[in-house]
């Protein structure tokens, strides 16, 4: 459930729930197009797509506006940021350039949710 706010302060939570639905859902799809279309480590796909499976956890707390999930999601996207640095500087080409992607997203996805439950502190 979403906490009450004072409506002048809804305006920016509303943004700040849009940047972070729209990089969790855009980081979700940039994984499993990534490693099953995109630049997969074997033709036809692998099993690393299955990356993308605990990333579907906290849509459903983000999109409600559960301060909570936006707190341990912080936790997980470390895990997505750390990936994408490691792989655009290992990899070369198509890889590097998805791995950007999920550089920009996961920084999106870390700064918009740590504002919202920054905001949302004082109405919990």
């Amino acid at each position: 459930m979403a906490l009450p706010v004072h409506a002048a302060a809804a305006h920016p939570l509303r943004a700040l729930r849009l940047a972070a639905s729209g990089s969790l859902l855009g980081l979700l799809i940039l994984c499993v197009a990534w490693e099953m279309w995109l630049s997969p480590l074997r033709p036809g796909g692998s099993l690393l797509a299955l990356k993308a499976l605990p990333l579907s956890l906290p849509i459903p707390g983000i999109l409600n506006g559960r301060r909570y999930t936006y707190q341990w999601s912080l936790m997980l996207i470390l895990a997505y940021f750390a990936e994408g640095v490691v792989r655009a500087w290992s990899e070369r080409g198509v890889s590097q350039w998805l791995a950007a992607a999920e550089i920009a997203l996961s920084l999106v996805f870390f700064a918009s949710a740590a504002a919202y439950a920054r905001l949302t502190r004082a109405a919990a």
